[in-house]
């Protein structure tokens, strides 16, 4: 099945209920929550903090959660209690599901608002999500829409504020209970049980890479500090890996596990080095002291912020790069918000292996974080 058709199943349900809209009304009682979206990892991630409040606000209602089918995994232990739809607008089978689950009392729509005609055809009652997406037919079916904070935060502290009341408290680590461990073969296991820092060079983006030869200088300061190395990646970054470890000095889980693997591999190391990427909000979750390397991003926007305010969280960053120009989020402008989202070749200071937002980022830097939360290394 195509996105187009998807789309199609999902309009043919949702346009003879907008035609209702101007008769809704908020409802008093909310039993139902449905949260939908189609977001990537990192993103997905960063909803925490709006279920965490949801469930505050809501203690008995259920809360549904749709979520890319490799994601779903991570849900296992149904943190806060909510449960999880697999959702591809591509597969009948996942569209259909989410169909067929509703009626909700509440949907509430995390990014992209073309989610909101999901919601609606779902049989939301009532429609939040944050205004102004473009192009504006995604907005038809909110309820609510409200805007972006015109004081500088955090994205996820943002999508908490999708729903009126105080924010969640803080997360505490067994807030998420861990997935069900898969098995590693002998000689990985054997590997894990001395003491390893992760390194993840991959990212979402080339634009996000950190230079191949500083990858390979810190694997050497990590293994002079006593400690193992080991590379983490997903299936498309294994020749990455190769490229900056050729001779496979240490060992590289790139493409070999899944992300339940993943959890487990985060949650036994003393610490992780990775970009802004979608692991480093899952080194949050896993409570590991994490080292996050922003170039293009923005360290407020996809940092801690408050929610995760007492998480190990180091974001290491150039703080005034001139061509993190674009005041952008999920395609809203926000004239405080500072981003770039070009690619390598759109970004006028790609160098073949890097941007230059990401080269001026020093070892030294990331060197000295990794000290700072690893109580002993030189």
């Amino acid at each position: 099945m195509s996105r187009l058709s998807g789309r199609m199943r999902i309009l043919a349900r949702a346009l003879p209920r907008l035609t209702l809209k101007p008769l809704r009304r908020k409802p008093q009682t909310v039993k139902r929550v449905l949260i939908a979206h189609h977001l990537l990892l990192g993103d997905t991630l960063l909803l925490t903090p709006l279920i965490a409040k949801l469930r505050a606000q809501y203690p008995h209602a259920q809360i549904v959660l749709t979520c890319p089918k490799p994601i779903v995994p991570l849900y296992a232990g149904r943190p806060f209690g909510i449960d999880v739809i697999p959702f591809d607008p591509r597969d009948v089978r996942s569209v259909a599901a989410v169909l067929r689950s509703g009626p909700y009392d509440l949907g509430i729509v995390a990014g992209d608002n073309r989610h909101a005609w999901l919601a609606l055809a779902t049989g939301c009652r009532w429609i939040t999500g944050h205004a102004d997406d473009v192009p504006v037919w995604k907005n038809w079916p909110l309820d609510h829409a409200v805007p972006y904070p015109a004081i500088p935060g955090a994205w996820a502290d943002f999508a908490a504020e999708l729903i009126e009341g105080p924010p969640p408290r803080p997360y505490r680590k067994d807030d998420w209970p861990a997935p069900a461990p898969a098995a590693l073969s002998d000689a990985d296991a054997r590997i894990l049980r001395k003491p390893y820092v992760v390194l993840h060079p991959g990212a979402s983006t080339g634009v996000k890479r950190w230079p191949d030869e500083r990858w390979r200088a810190l694997a050497a300061f990590v293994e002079a500090s006593g400690l193992t190395p080991v590379w983490s990646g997903g299936p498309s970054e294994t020749e990455l890996i190769e490229a900056i470890d050729p001779a496979g000095r240490f060992t590289s889980f790139a493409g070999r596990i899944d992300l339940r693997q993943v959890w487990h591999l985060f949650a036994g190391a003393r610490a992780i080095v990775c970009p802004d990427t979608g692991v480093a909000h899952l080194g949050r979750l896993t409570g590991v002291p994490t080292i996050a390397l922003f170039g293009p991003g923005n360290a407020l926007i996809h940092g801690a912020g408050n929610y995760w305010r007492d998480a190990p969280f180091t974001p290491v960053t150039i703080a005034d790069m001139p061509c993190r120009d674009q005041p952008d989020i999920f395609r809203r402008h926000v004239a405080w918000a500072r981003r770039c989202d070009r690619n390598t070749s759109t970004c006028v200071a790609w160098r073949g292996d890097h941007a230059d937002c990401m080269g001026f980022i020093s070892l030294e830097a990331v060197c000295n974080s990794l000290r700072a939360v690893l109580p002993g290394v030189q």
